[in-house]
């Protein structure tokens, strides 16, 4: 049991930079695509989630790194699914 704990939290910092690297070429790929750009929140979940991550990182729960990078990786995920009403990218100028 302790090889199989050993060998996720080894293993756990390259799937989630591998699931990022998914996620943002999936991203730049459907922006090109795209003649009219709509926003969405990946940076401001990308954020959110690099703060909550190193604070669970930091409560011990798991290792500091391991939890700066999930929490970057799901806030990416999520701020991405949430699409900007038209409303606020005109008061942001885009």
């Amino acid at each position: 049991m302790q090889n199989g704990f050993d060998f996720l939290h080894a293993a756990l910092p390259w799937i989630a930079m591998g699931l990022l690297l998914a996620i943002f070429s999936a991203r730049n790929a459907s922006e090109k695509k795209k003649s009219q750009k709509t926003g969405d929140y990946g940076t401001e979940g990308l954020c959110l989630g690099l703060c909550f991550g190193s604070a669970i990182g930091a409560s011990g729960v798991v290792n500091i790194g391991i939890g700066m990078s999930l929490g970057m990786l799901f806030g990416l995920a999520i701020g991405s699914c949430i699409k900007k009403r038209k409303d606020d990218n005109e008061k942001n100028g885009q």
